[in-house]
């Protein structure tokens, strides 16, 4: 029974543009863009995981839906890829918005602190200001999490959550 209600959780894929590289964002739930909810259905919390190598974000469906299940979909939950590491399949659309084009040029997108900078830039231009978000990275997804920590207080982090393979 369990399997059958994970299996009815929506999941929304996104290809959008992010520091000008495609990536791919997962969403559990009815919620795709935070900022055009009304207030009343906004979430107040978003659960956000960052991958961990080579940051295939389809990999984490089965978790995200357990997730959200165990949460009684009252939060979304979002799952990003690496920049540069999804491939957007022939004809489908990507996302864009005004933010990007504001974002600062990443040297190094696909290393690691161009990496750490794309989740940074993502969280700043496709979540609302006001929404609380806990951070659940994944190998070296955790690594991206403390650094979000560090470069980014006026993010409302409120747990990092980290885990690594035994």
């Amino acid at each position: 029974m369990d399997s059958e209600i994970k299996e009815e959780v929506p999941v929304h894929e996104e290809f959008i543009l992010c520091c000008g590289v495609e990536t791919q964002v997962l969403k559990c739930g009815p919620w795709t863009n935070l900022f055009n909810e009304p207030r009343a259905n906004k979430p107040k919390l978003l659960i956000f995981i960052i991958t961990g190598n080579p940051g295939f974000s389809a990999f984490y469906v089965p978790f995200a839906k357990a997730l959200y299940s165990s949460i009684n979909g009252r939060f979304p939950v979002w799952v990003i890829s690496h920049a540069g590491h999804a491939f957007v399949p022939k004809g489908k659309k990507i996302l864009t918005t005004s933010d990007d084009s504001k974002a600062q040029k990443i040297n190094d997108i696909y290393g690691l602190q161009g990496q750490v900078e794309h989740k940074l830039a993502f969280l700043r231009t496709h979540v609302p200001k006001e929404t609380k978000l806990v951070v659940i990275g994944h190998s070296i997804g955790c690594h991206i999490n403390l650094e979000i920590l560090k470069l980014a207080p006026e993010l409302p982090l409120m747990l990092p959550t980290l885990g690594a393979k035994k």
